[in-house]
């Protein structure tokens, strides 16, 4: 794919209850996840956005949940070489969750996390120049943002940089936090695509992604009502756009974005 290294090109929810992922996410966010998974195989479904696949969803089996997995959002960090890329996060002082395998018809993955411990997938996509549009900073039903809350962000920064490119391109004070530092990627030209933060007392460590909806307002009453929690915002944040900070009903934390006029 071009342009792949270092961009995100995919998002994954695992779930202990796809049904009911659908049922929220759908109202919520206004996708149309599958309502049933392919034949064969393990549970998994895609989430459709009104322009495109946004990402999808995995079941979590009664063997995952004994081995320890648990509801999250995740990412994939697109590389060139994946058995290349897992070797320098270890080497780096990351680890390495699931070794490399092959997905017919998709590609080549992994799951790893940075030194930090925070999991994320690297994946090599099967399709030459098919360039995934999983992330747009602009697109509603997609995540607009890209955000990691960790331990120590001047390691993450450094590690981020050195295995994939991803860059700080400015930051914004928060007072005795620290600084709120802006990234980017070889395919954003510059342009930020997310940020990295201290973990706050009361924050969520980890990558955390931000869904565009077209108004925070209608947004924040569906995840009340059908089950889930508003745990800060709405809130305008610079530039005039609106954030809502939330958690399904499994727990699961994720973040909506809205244009700025929009409102609240």
């Amino acid at each position: 794919m071009g342009k792949q290294h270092g961009s995100f090109i995919w998002y994954e929810l695992l779930t202990a209850d796809a049904k009911a992922a659908k049922a929220f996410y759908d109202a919520v966010i206004g996708w149309t996840i599958d309502a049933e998974a392919p034949p064969g195989g393990m549970d998994y479904r895609m989430i459709h956005a009104r322009d495109g696949h946004a990402g999808g969803v995995m079941q979590l089996n009664a063997d995952m949940i004994a081995g320890g997995a648990k509801p999250v959002w995740l990412g994939y960090i697109g590389v060139d070489d994946v058995d290349a890329a897992v070797a320098s996060v270890a080497a780096a002082g990351g680890q390495v969750h699931l070794p490399p395998f092959d997905v017919p018809g998709a590609g080549r993955l992994a799951m790893v996390a940075d030194p930090q411990g925070i999991p994320f997938y690297v994946m090599r996509g099967s399709t030459e120049g098919a360039d995934s549009t999983a992330y747009q900073r602009h697109g509603t039903q997609h995540v607009s943002w890209n955000e990691l809350t960790t331990p120590d962000d001047a390691a993450a920064l450094a590690f981020y940089e050195a295995q994939f490119g991803i860059t700080k391109v400015g930051a914004m004070p928060m007072g005795a936090m620290g600084d709120y530092s802006f990234i980017a990627n070889i395919e954003s030209e510059g342009e930020a695509i997310g940020a990295i933060m201290p973990t706050t007392p009361n924050g969520h460590p980890g990558w955390n992604f931000y869904f565009r909806v077209p108004e925070i307002t209608a947004a924040k009453a569906a995840v009340q009502a059908l089950g889930g929690a508003v745990l800060m915002g709405p809130d305008q944040v610079p530039g005039g756009e609106w954030t809502l900070h939330c958690t399904d009903p499994e727990g699961v934390f994720f973040g909506l974005v809205a244009p700025k006029n929009s409102g609240a």
